[in-house]
């Protein structure tokens, strides 16, 4: 029985696929006002090794073939993981992006041990990374303990010129729009990675009611997480799907006001195709098959802005 059930849902999926695909990613690459872009302009796409089942070679070594100029990762914790990364990403040439955080309920202990690592990951002999991304404090922290990470990020990036930018992630210090609205007017040098599926979630709702909330978090953008969610979960199940076509048009729509401040500026932007496993990726009950390839919706993802953003 399980194995007629694969049997079906891997041939409709096919099916679906064939009809139904090619044009929704059509749609997306169509619906963007052309922008002339400024000396300066970079577009930079990272993979994420989050799911991956293979070694950090094994890893580099599909990010390249796919056309990835770099990866995203946290920051490793012990030096042979340290020398295992580099010699990965001096062999295929590609650029990193590493992420930061703590994991202490106590305030001062999670600054701590995130400054621990933000020092680490910006001082280290082997690479230059293009950014930190910080998963930063608790939602629960008060506004004050969480202001301590944003002044010391910015800080951090003064002196050692390596942007770092906090995610607007669920549990985290700008889990919300609302409460990250709050951050943004008091604390100007403040700079974002930008993944709204998770404000999706926090709202139930594609945002429509927080226009101007959303247009003061887009200027602050550095660097994108590109996944798409919706008002009951962060990750739709599959993007290609025509039945996702509103949320694939809410997230563009944010995204392309990102790239055409980032043209007219003439900056580099970083973008993430962070797509999850399960159980972001969901599931059949009982089997635990995922519905869809996370690796290849990521490479979709990645071929859908490409071509998007690209000059």
């Amino acid at each position: 029985m399980h194995q007629n059930r694969r049997h079906f849902l891997k041939t409709t999926a096919g099916a679906t696929a064939a009809g139904l695909l090619a044009p929704l990613g059509e749609m997306a690459a169509r619906e963007i006002k052309p922008v002339s872009a400024k000396a300066g302009y970079e577009l930079l796409f990272m993979a994420t090794d989050w799911g991956f089942k293979g070694t950090q070679d094994d890893f580099c070594a599909a990010a390249k073939k796919e056309g990835y100029e770099g990866i995203e990762v946290w920051w490793p914790d012990n030096a042979k993981a340290q020398e295992n990364l580099f010699a990965a990403l001096k062999k295929y040439g590609l650029q990193v992006g590493f992420l930061c955080a703590g994991s202490q309920t106590d305030a001062t202990a999670h600054l701590v041990a995130f400054k621990k690592n933000l020092d680490a990951a910006t001082g280290n002999a082997f690479q230059k990374p293009l950014y930190i991304n910080c998963h930063s404090g608790k939602d629960y922290f008060s506004y004050e303990e969480n202001k301590l990470f944003i002044d010391y990020t910015t800080k951090k990036s003064l002196e050692t010129g390596i942007p770092v930018y906090h995610e607007t992630h669920r549990g985290r210090m700008l889990y919300s729009a609302a409460v990250a609205r709050q951050f943004l007017e008091k604390n100007p040098a403040l700079r974002l990675t930008l993944d709204i599926s998770h404000w999706c979630v926090v709202h139930e709702s594609l945002l429509t009611d927080q226009q101007e909330t959303v247009d003061l978090a887009l200027e602050r953008v550095g660097h994108i997480h590109s996944r798409i969610g919706h008002q009951q979960g962060a990750q739709v199940n599959d993007p290609r799907a025509p039945e996702w076509e509103p949320a694939v048009k809410a997230h563009l729509a944010w995204w392309d006001k990102i790239i055409e401040r980032k043209k007219m500026k003439g900056e580099r932007i970083t973008i993430l195709t962070e797509f999850g496993p399960p159980d972001y990726l969901q599931t059949l009950p009982y089997t635990r098959q995922p519905v869809a390839d996370q690796w290849a919706i990521n490479v979709y993802m990645m071929n859908l802005l490409r071509k998007r953003y690209q000059l």
